[in-house]
């Protein structure tokens, strides 16, 4: 009995997570190879070993070898056959293992960093963590330990790339599930997330049992549970939303702090018209658009936002335009409003063939009414590009105006008649929203300014004569 090789094979297998079978395997495959190249043959010769007992047999032609005396040349390449044999054992359980675990959340080392990619140390492999997958303002150092999430496991020239994500929104849900216990145990369930890295999120959870309250289960006593997630994340911002199967009220919390005055849906374009008040637009809206982009994210919704001015002004336009159709009366034209349509632009959009199969509408009655919309939608569309371009030359003539007043030195340019005529400077003032721009334009006279007079009459001198 060998119990030397039986004690080498069960270590190997234990240390490098191999198959005790595969050492096995790989050893009588080294073994042959090495005796077929002392014997100058390409087949013919088979190793076996009991796997019992660890003793070894070799056979040639069907005669017993003996295969320690092979020599020295024999035993270097039975060896290094043997070591690359391993290498492939390992890198393929390397790879099932990571690949089983792909959207688990692991803790790594930093190692070092290769560019802009962050190489973390996982124990068994070296992960990499692409800058593209790292949170936004996000800074490393060598030996600091990390938390991401296993996005993707590859072959690549021989070794095992794991690549790492703390970008993913699935990151955030891992951490949820780490932090929260309902989360784990399913007694809340996380029904939808929106994620801008780095900057803020929206989850949107639900309770299986109506004692437990999901976001305040989420949040914790004193925001104890949420601040660890938020830590992990860098201050990114996270918003709890409450779930619900009606699509306006889950937009609403979704738009939340803002608070909603009136939601219209319309199916047809999967688009929510929501109106908010002025003070409440910004709010809605978000910085650079983030909530109000989240929350259609979040909800699966195109969100439009509007003030209740711009709201009344478009159905007003969409009924005025409508009632030039012959055929159209009010009842009409509120079941159109009910269908979430509330522009000539939603009219256009959505086409004759809804209004035929939802109204039952006579088709040349239904084309007829979107004729009209879309010869609308490009007149104010013309309107718009009329008025954009106005303003854009009188923004360079402001300009224009702005930097000749910053050269004292140069003589200053003649008025023309167009500024003579304004009495001054123009000033343009804009305003913008998601569902559209409103400007407006007014003259305002330019600050006059004193201007030195100079006599033509020549100084005495002072000298004597």
């Amino acid at each position: 009995m060998n119990q030397e090789l039986l004690r080498l094979v069960d270590g190997v297998a234990r240390d490098r997570n191999i198959e005790r079978e595969s050492i096995f395997t790989d050893l009588e495959a080294a073994m042959a190879s090495a005796a077929r190249k002392h014997f100058g043959t390409s087949e013919g010769v088979e190793v076996k070993i009991d796997r019992q007992t660890g003793d070894m047999m070799a056979f040639r032609d069907g005669q017993q070898i003996d295969i320690r005396k092979l020599g020295r040349i024999p035993a270097q390449t039975a060896k290094q056959v043997m070591i690359q044999k391993l290498r492939e054992d390992e890198r393929d359980s390397i790879f099932a293992e990571y690949q089983e675990r792909v959207g688990e959340v692991v803790t790594g080392i930093v190692a070092r960093f290769e560019g802009g990619t962050t190489v973390v140390n996982l124990g068994r492999v070296e992960a990499i963590l692409p800058r593209s997958e790292q949170i936004p303002g996000e800074t490393h150092h060598p030996t600091e330990r990390v938390r991401a999430l296993i996005l993707e496991v590859k072959e690549v020239a021989s070794q095992v790339r794991v690549v790492l994500t703390r970008t993913h929104p699935d990151f955030i849900r891992r951490l949820f599930e780490q932090e929260v216990p309902e989360v784990a145990e399913r007694v809340i369930e996380i029904r939808a997330l929106a994620r801008e890295a780095g900057y803020r999120s929206k989850v949107a959870v639900t309770s299986l049992d109506n004692k437990v309250d999901p976001v305040g289960a989420c949040v914790g006593v004193r925001g104890s549970r949420i601040k660890n997630i938020v830590d992990e994340l860098s201050g990114e911002k996270i918003d709890i939303v409450r779930w619900n199967e009606s699509s306006q009220v889950l937009i609403a919390n979704s738009l939340r702090p803002a608070e909603v005055r009136d939601i219209a849906l319309c199916f047809e374009l999967n688009r929510a018209t929501v109106v908010v008040v002025e003070d409440q637009l910004s709010l809605a809206i978000g910085k650079r658009g983030q909530n109000v982009r989240l929350a259609a994210r979040l909800t699966n919704w195109d969100i439009d936002i509007l003030t209740p001015r711009e709201y009344s002004d478009a159905m007003e336009l969409l009924m005025a335009t409508l009632r030039k159709v012959e055929g159209v009366n009010d009842t009409l034209i509120d079941k159109v409003l009910a269908l979430g349509i509330v522009s000539v632009l939603d009219l256009e959009e959505v086409g004759h063939e809804p209004l035929v199969q939802s109204l039952e509408l006579a088709e040349n009655l239904a084309q007829a009414m979107v004729a009209v919309a879309t010869e609308e939608a490009r007149r104010q569309a013309a309107s718009k590009e009329q008025a954009t371009a106005a303003r854009a030359v009188l923004a360079s003539q402001l300009s224009g105006r702005e930097v000749a007043e910053d050269l004292p030195d140069l003589e200053e340019p003649p008025t023309t008649t167009a500024e003579a005529a304004a009495g001054g400077d123009t000033t343009v003032n804009s305003e913008a929203t998601v569902s559209g721009d409103t400007a407006g334009s007014g003259a305002a006279p330019a600050p006059s300014a004193a201007t030195d007079q100079h006599s033509d009459q020549a100084e005495p001198d002072p000298r004597p004569s």
